[in-house]
């Protein structure tokens, strides 16, 4: 394989963050844009979604992640880079790809924003109804 070492790339997505991650043999260690996963989500419910997939794969600690992501929110970005680590791990491991599946994290979230209607404060608040 051209001189590099096992590489697994995946992308995954969820509202408009888009994740692209490359898992390698490693000891468990997360980068996100050139960062650590600690300085990138500071919360640490955040760090948890990510780590997600390992833990249920039961791989926690054997791959390093390198992840690109842009777009969205945190929530969003941390659930995408989860989506993309989950299809990697499919490729890396054909085996722990039931239990991803049971635990639904091979399917895209398909949960968008609802568009502002005209006439609407919001997507559905209408202004305040007055009889007389």
């Amino acid at each position: 394989m051209n001189g590099r070492s096992e590489e697994f790339p995946a992308t995954g997505r969820r509202k408009t963050a888009v994740a692209r991650v490359r898992l390698r043999p490693g000891n468990g260690t997360i980068e996100v844009n050139s960062r650590t996963i600690d300085d990138y989500f500071p919360r640490p419910t955040a760090r948890m979604v990510i780590r997600q997939a390992f833990e249920i794969a039961g791989l926690a600690g054997t791959y390093d992640v390198v992840a690109r992501v842009v777009g969205g929110g945190n929530s969003a970005q941390a659930s995408a880079i989860r989506h993309a680590i989950s299809r990697a791990l499919c490729t890396a491991k054909p085996d722990a790809r039931g239990a991803l599946k049971r635990a639904g994290l091979l399917t895209r979230d398909p949960r968008e924003v609802e568009r502002k209607k005209y006439g609407h404060h919001k997507a559905r608040k209408r202004p305040q109804y007055s009889k007389r």
